[in-house]
């Protein structure tokens, strides 16, 4: 790992909400500790070009070719970059320290690997990358001696609560949930959810796609399955706790008995300020937790009955090979059909296990092999929907 004074940042999906969390950082610690070289965004080339303009950025990529004539308008004297292939230069920048992959979906997984062949070290918020070829990407990042950071807040706080101990000192790794806006609603209630409830977090401000998935658990199962590559335990060991304040952002269990907790405060800077900063500590302008105020924390254990997703990536995870990829898949077109209002909210963990059954001997573990299943998974996870 790179320790560097003004770290050269390239943001890859610098428009979500990850990526407007990650400037905010770097306006906060300024230059010398974060500096912005290159950013990409999928379709807001206005916004894109407003961000590079503050931050004096002239390295930019859009993923929608369309929108590049008018960035190169809107950003004179840019090198605007477009489309996949965009993607993989901006990622390769040659005088990029780091770059953050926030990238909602697979988008993101061939400039990832392209990062990593280049020598460049990752803070990755897009947990698609992991949950679909976790083990390519970990051990590519291990033979090429780049840092792998989480931003998700679980696993930089499981990040931080490890500290340099082995994996075979880990009993297990503790995700917290926050149980979403539906977490006491009966199961039998939940069919009738519709997508402006499901939008509404209880304590996270996110996209739309993992909130959704946040209401559903998916998106606590995608990080079960990003867990188990990131931090080299088995399956097995991941578990998950409702933890409704989202204060504890999650805890590591080892094997002398003894549990170690990373809290904060819920914004997402500052996850993405560790992963940046690290091994350093910077001071934030985040309010600091006053515990009287607080006055208790809560946790409870996931209802999967009503809440089949943590069952459904135990199980791709348990697995392996291509199924993560399949969970995954059909989980993306089952929410897209559900923010259509093509499908029910609980009809959106049908498909994905209808799908996953179709596909569980859909055997191989290389890139080409998981790009086929994701394809395949999409196919039959279109055909489950209603016509």
């Amino acid at each position: 790992m790179k320790v560097l004074a003004g770290k050269k940042v390239v943001i890859l999906g610098s428009t979500g909400s990850i990526g407007e969390s990650a400037l905010k950082v770097a306006r906060e610690l300024g230059g010398d500790k974060m500096q912005v070289v290159g950013l990409a965004a999928g379709t807001r080339h206005e916004q894109l070009a407003a961000q590079a303009r503050e931050f004096g950025v002239q390295d930019l990529c859009i993923y929608d070719e369309s929108r590049a004539p008018e960035l190169k308008v809107l950003v004179p004297g840019a090198r605007v970059r477009a489309g996949a292939e965009g993607l993989r230069e901006l990622a390769t920048l040659t005088e990029a320290d780091m770059i953050l992959v926030s990238i909602v979906g697979t988008a993101g997984l061939q400039p990832t690997l392209a990062a990593i062949e280049a020598g460049k070290d990752l803070a990755i918020a897009s947990k698609e990358i992991l949950v679909m070829a976790g083990d390519i990407v970990m051990t590519a990042a291990r033979e090429k001696g780049v840092a792998v950071l989480p931003v998700d807040s679980e696993h930089n706080a499981i990040f931080q609560c490890l500290a340099g101990q082995r994996a075979d000192a880990v009993s297990r790794l503790i995700l917290t949930a926050s149980g979403g806006p539906f977490r006491q609603w009966e199961k039998e209630k939940l069919s009738s959810v519709t997508l402006a409830q499901a939008l509404k977090h209880p304590t996270w401000t996110m996209g739309q796609k993992i909130t959704i998935d946040s209401a559903t658990m998916f998106n606590k199962g995608l990080e079960m399955i990003e867990a188990r590559w990131l931090f080299g335990v088995g399956m097995e060991r991941v578990d998950v706790i409702v933890h409704p304040q989202s204060i504890v952002h999650s805890m590591v269990e080892f094997l002398d008995g003894s549990v170690l907790a990373q809290l904060s405060t819920t914004d997402m800077c500052f996850p993405i300020q560790y992963a940046v900063t690290w091994p350093e500590r910077c001071p934030t302008g985040l309010k600091p937790l006053d515990f009287a105020e607080l006055a208790k924390l809560e946790f409870e254990a996931v209802r999967e009955d009503a809440f089949p997703a943590v069952r459904l990536a135990r199980e791709a995870g348990l697995a392996g090979g291509c199924l993560p990829a399949v969970l995954n898949a059909a989980n993306e077109v089952a929410v897209a059909a559900f923010v259509e209002g093509r499908l029910g909210f609980t009809a959106i963990a049908g498909v994905v296990e209808a799908t996953m059954d179709q596909l569980a001997d859909h055997a191989g573990e290389t890139l080409p092999e998981i790009l086929a299943a994701d394809a395949r998974a999409r196919e039959e996870a279109q055909a489950r929907l209603p016509h």
